[in-house]
C-alpha cells in the first residue's frame, strides 16, 4: 500500500527525509518549469526515482516514487519512459501512482503490458484503480482470469465488487476456466469461487448470505 508523506516522514530516518525533500523539490521545479529532455538527458528527479529504493529503503521505494510521480505531475511521455526503461521494481510504482496522474485512458498500454508479463508483482499493480477505471469490461474480465492463472489474489483487483457484480459474461468465463482446470486435474483456485459470488445480479446477491467455506466447497457431484 502507498503510504503518504506524513507516514513515510514518521517512518524514514534523518537521512533519508532529507534525500526525500531534495527529490521532491526537483521534481516540483521541474513541473513549474518542465524542460524537453535531451536524448541522453533525464530531469534530475528522474534519477532519484531510479534511486529511491536505494536512499529510502526497498520497503519505501513504492511510495516514495510515487509522490515523485505526483509531484511532478508526470506526463504520458514520462511514465512511459520510466515504464519502459525501468526496473520491475520502477515499472510497478508507475502502474500504482496511474490513478493519482492526469492521464485520462491514455496510460493504458502500460496495464495492458503488464497484464501480459508473467511477474506478478507487475500483474497485481496493473489491476489497480486506474484499471478499474478505464479498462474495458473485455479486458478487464482477461485480468481478472490473468489474476486467477497466475495467482495474484484477486483482493488485489480494485473495485472487484462493482465491476463483477451482474457480470454474466464473466461468470461464463469463470466457469469455463474452473471446467478446464477440472478437466486437467488441477485444482480449482479458491478466489475463483469468490469471484463467481460476486457476478450474482445484485439484488439476488441481498437476499443470500455470503458464501462461507462450508457452502463454497463442491459437492461429490459437481466439479467445482
Amino acid at each position: 500500500m502507498l503510504k503518504s508523506r506524513k507516514e513515510l516522514d514518521a517512518e524514514l530516518g534523518g537521512a533519508a527525509r532529507a534525500w526525500l525533500d531534495e527529490a521532491l523539490a526537483e521534481a516540483a521545479h521541474d513541473a513549474a518549469t518542465p524542460d524537453t529532455p535531451g536524448p541522453y538527458t533525464s530531469p534530475p528527479w528522474e534519477l532519484r526515482y531510479a534511486a529511491a529504493g536505494r536512499h529510502c529503503g526497498p520497503e519505501h521505494a513504492d511510495s516514495a516514487r510515487s509522490l515523485l510521480l505526483v509531484e511532478a505531475r508526470a506526463t504520458l511521455p514520462t511514465v512511459t519512459r520510466l515504464y519502459e526503461q525501468g526496473t520491475a521494481a520502477e515499472r510497478r510504482a508507475v502502474l500504482l501512482t496511474l490513478h493519482r496522474l492526469d492521464l485520462g485512458a491514455t496510460a493504458l498500454p502500460l496495464v495492458e503490458d503488464a497484464l501480459r508479463a508473467n511477474d506478478t508483482r507487475l500483474v497485481a499493480a496493473a489491476v489497480g484503480p486506474y484499471a478499474a477505471d478505464h479498462l474495458d469490461p473485455h479486458a478487464w474480465r482477461h485480468a481478472v482470469l490473468k489474476c486467477l492463472f497466475t495467482e495474484v489474489p484477486v483482493a488485489a483487483v480494485a473495485r472487484l465488487d462493482d465491476r463483477a457484480r451482474g457480470d454474466a459474461e464473466l461468470a461464463r468465463m469463470l466457469g469455463d476456466f474452473a471446467d478446464e482446470r477440472t478437466a486437467a486435474g488441477r485444482a480449482v483456485p479458491e478466489d475463483l469461487r469468490t469471484v463467481l459470488a460476486l457476478t450474482a445480479p445484485a439484488d439476488e446477491g441481498a437476499h443470500r448470505a455470503p458464501p462461507t467455506a462450508a457452502s463454497a466447497a463442491p459437492a461429490p457431484t459437481e466439479e467445482f
